[in-house]
Parts: C-alpha cells; structure tokens; sequence
C-alpha cells in the first residue's frame, strides 16, 4: 500500500538533506591532516602494469625504489593503471597484470611497511586533480612533450587520454605533495610540467603544492639485445631483444648469446662507437654490482662470446631468487590483493586532505 503523499515527501526532503549534506564535499578537514613529512621530504614514484619488469625497469627503477624506501622518511610507489588503458586493454589481463606488478615490486625488495604500495585507480583523488589540473595546460604546453610526439607518430593518431596523460602524471606527484620523484632523463620534461602546474595553481589559489624535483638513476640505460640503438622495451616484437626478471636461466643464456656486438672480439667499453659490446658491460657491472672499469678488467683476455658467458651468469645469479619468489607470490593472490588494499587505503588517507584543500581553495565547497 502506498504511504500517504506528506510521508513520501518528508523522506524525499530527508533525503535530498543527506546528499547535500557538506560531509558529502572533500573539502579541508574531510580527512585526517597531510602533514608534510619530517625530513628529506616525500617521494613518490609509479609503474604501468604491462606485465612483469624487464631487466631494465629493474636496473633503472626498482632497484633505486628500494635505495630510496630506506632513505626517505615517506614513500610511495604506484601501480599506475590508469595510465596504462591509454593503450588498449584486455580487462581479464590487466587484473592479472596488476598482481602481476604486485608481486614483482614485493620480490624485487619493495617492503610496504616501509613505502606505500598501492592501485592508483582505487584512490579517486588523482582522476579528479587530473581534471582540475588540465584546466590549468595550455595544449601547445601539451602538444610539445616529447612522449606525445613519439607515440603518436607511431599511431598516426593518439587519444586524447594519451594527449593529457602527463597531467595526471603531475596530478599523481602533487597529489601528495611528493618533493623527489625518481625519473629516467625521458620522464624530466614531465617533472617539468609538474613543477609549473604547482607554480601555476600556487600563484592563483595560494601556497599549497611543492615543486618536485628529480632524482636521477646513476644507472646507465639498459639498451635492446638485437637493437643497442634502442632502450631496452616489453613492447619490442622481438622477443631475443628482452630479458625479463621471470626469464628461466636458459632463455637468460640464449638472449645473451644472440646479443648484437660487433666484429672485434676484444671487451671494451665505448657506447658510441661499439654500443652492443658497452651494453653487456653495462648489464655486467649492475648485475654483479661492480664499477664499469672492473667489469672490462674482468673481461681482459676474454672474446666477446666467453664474455657472454660471464654476463650470463651475473644476470641469472641476481635474477634467480626474483624470479623464484614472484613464482610464490603470484600463488598467494589473497596476499597481493591485501597489501594492495592496505596501500589503497593509506594512500587515499594522504590524498584526501589534499584534495579537499584543493576543491576549498577554487570554491567548490
């Protein structure tokens, strides 16, 4: 039976009073207070959940993540999916993607008791300061980042979240209020909008973001195995051209074998003129964690096929326990899925407050 018509509108009035009510609006004091950290200030860093990290991500980014997890008072790493659907997708292979990169940062020495370790698509705040940052860039800003130019070269065309992705890059460092992000030299000019956006909204709403700056990896970028003009890649076709940090060792050995060197069997170290050759050198030093010098006096006396050898065995010697324990992990998927949502929460605690600040000083609440 109907309720009489001044019930029915009593809970309507009722209701529309809750979904107004200003607890619904992430303004300022909506969540706990972000308090910069005490010292050295905050990193924050993120990866694409393309499947699990080649050598290079390892030796570029992960490895460094680690270094920096026990030298920065508040840290956080992001598995940044978000960015990643500016390519096509498969849904079923992206949730196993994410596990997948999950698993990898945890076996490569992350420890989410020391960073926070989370899913960016669960913490809503970045998509919205996203948005309320690309209304402050310019598209010529845009238009003239290096990435936008390569990759839709490629594609003749790119989508318009290909186009705005290094605004939620920003958005994703601002967010929390991040002071260091480790970067290769690709990424600077990205920082580089970053740290305008900060000038730009503090120069309209008020001192409120940091302008991040880079931390640079001392690590040499790995190059391809078939291709030393190129850096190291997971969406190379070419699949002799790419060690991953699951390769079994057989595959490790075999990629290392077919690498592309030169006519001179004598080891040395000159990227320009012999850039295969410096490659391996490179790969050599960082895996047995050696100086550059001491991987060529190693190799004195040695072609570059008994070389081979010994880059083999340095490789799989630091790859092997990675490997064995994302085997592992990737069995304990209720494990991952808790770290993550422990990270997602934390995150979104830090994110919060910011935002609110943000959504206050525009005037939307």
């Amino acid at each position: 039976m109907a309720l009489p018509v001044r019930t029915n509108l009593r809970h309507v009035f009722r209701f529309i009073q809750k979904f107004n009510s200003p607890r619904r609006c992430l303004c300022a004091g909506a969540g706990p207070e972000n308090k910069d950290p005490p010292g050295g200030g905050r990193v924050f860093s993120g990866i694409q959940p393309t499947g699990v990290p080649h050598l290079g991500n390892y030796l570029g980014a992960l490895e460094n993540w680690v270094a920096l997890q026990n030298r920065y008072p508040s840290v956080l790493y992001s598995i940044v999916d978000l960015h990643s659907i500016t390519q096509p997708q498969d849904p079923t292979q992206l949730r196993t993607n994410i596990l997948d990169m999950a698993a990898s940062l945890l076996a490569c020495g992350v420890d989410p008791e020391r960073a926070i370790l989370f899913q960016q698509s669960k913490v809503s705040e970045h998509a919205e300061l996203s948005w309320i940052l690309g209304c402050l860039t310019s598209m010529p800003r845009l238009r003239h980042l290096p990435q936008w130019k390569m990759k839709s070269k490629l594609k003749n065309e790119g989508s318009v979240g290909l186009y705005t992705y290094p605004v939620l890059q920003a958005a994703d460092i601002l967010l929390y209020k991040a002071a260091h992000v480790p970067v290769g030299e690709d990424q600077v000019q990205h920082l580089e909008l970053a740290q305008d956006l900060a000038r730009i909204f503090n120069n309209n709403y008020g001192d409120l973001f940091p302008e991040p700056s880079a931390l640079l990896s001392s690590t040499r970028k790995v190059k391809s195995l078939r291709d030393p003009s190129a850096k190291m890649s997971k969406s190379d076709p070419q699949t002799m051209a790419t060690i991953t940090v699951t390769d079994p060792p057989d595959d490790i050995a075999l990629k290392i074998r077919r690498a592309v060197t030169d006519f001179t069997s004598e080891v040395t170290f000159d990227p320009e003129t012999r850039p295969g050759v410096s490659n391996l050198v490179t790969i050599h030093a960082a895996m047995a964690t050696i100086s550059v010098e001491e991987a060529v006096s190693q190799a004195r006396g040695l072609d570059t096929g008994a070389y081979k050898k010994l880059v083999t065995e340095a490789v799989i010697q630091r790859l092997t326990p990675i490997r064995e324990e994302i085997e592992r992990l990737r069995s304990e998927r209720a494990h991952l899925e808790a770290v993550l949502a422990r990270g997602n929460g934390r995150a979104r605690e830090l994110a919060a407050p910011v935002l609110g600040e943000v959504r206050q000083r525009l005037g939307f609440c």
